[in-house]
């Protein structure tokens, strides 16, 4: 890594690890000691910043003024996400630690949390995409979305067309604009799996729409699958014979 790059994830994790620390964690069982907390804190504070500044290399800019601030904001973006992640799940344990059956009073409230939390990310990812806005292009935007997504979007768009070679234009942008949307859903999951759920979530909705259309899905992944398999087929013999 470069100077440069150094001093920008130490920076962005200074910077997240105020966040952290001026922040007191409700219902921690056990209470961990002050140095665990510290020790914690520091590490994760150090995940984002590393995490934002692989997101915000994919824009391939060279204004280090520029990344460092995109990269701030990305960094924000996660610890505020974590925030309002951690301090719901808290309050849903505490809730169904009290209790060894949950009344409809309980069910009631943990309800009201998710919908709390829900409003409170709603509110986050627009205010999130209105700082971005204010420094990116909106291709930058994407860019960054991506990063947070794994790219999932396009990898699915791909295969899609892969699989199914004979996919009207207006077939192609219900794909994408359905994906787009699983995109906006994903970017605010609160982990890896979660993530993946949005895009499998909408997928499901994808092959419902496909299959109304006439499309034997089972059968087109079948034949998508064998085709895959011939092309590697042919990459490995190639090679082979490259070596030979």
């Amino acid at each position: 890594m470069k100077k440069t790059g150094a001093l920008s994830v130490v920076l962005v994790s200074l910077t997240v690890l105020m966040m952290l620390l001026s922040v007191t964690l409700a219902f921690a069982q056990p209470a961990p000691t002050p140095a665990q907390a510290a020790s914690e804190k520091n590490g994760y504070a150090q995940v984002i910043a590393k995490r934002s500044e692989k997101i915000v290399a994919a824009l391939h800019s060279t204004d280090a003024v520029f990344n460092n601030k995109v990269q701030a904001i990305v960094a924000e973006q996660y610890f505020n996400l974590s925030k309002i992640h951690d301090g719901r799940n808290a309050q849903i344990k505490n809730i169904k630690a009290q209790k060894t059956e949950l009344t409809a009073d309980d069910k009631a409230a943990i309800q009201k949390l998710e919908a709390d939390a829900d409003q409170q990310l709603a509110q986050l990812h627009t205010a999130y995409l209105a700082k971005l806005s204010a420094l990116c292009t909106p291709q930058q935007v994407d860019l960054i979305k991506d990063g947070m997504t794994y790219d999932v979007l396009h990898v699915t768009y791909t295969a899609y067309q892969d699989m199914l070679p004979n996919l009207t234009d207006a077939q192609k942008k219900q794909i994408l604009d359905w994906l787009t949307e699983a995109r906006e859903h994903a970017m605010d999951a609160e982990s890896s799996d979660k993530k993946h759920a949005w895009f499998g979530k909408y997928k499901g909705r994808i092959n419902n729409y496909l299959a109304a259309a006439g499309i034997d899905m089972k059968k087109a992944e079948k034949e998508w699958q064998e085709r895959i398999k011939e092309r590697k087929q042919q990459q490995q013999q190639q090679t082979q014979s490259q070596s030979s």
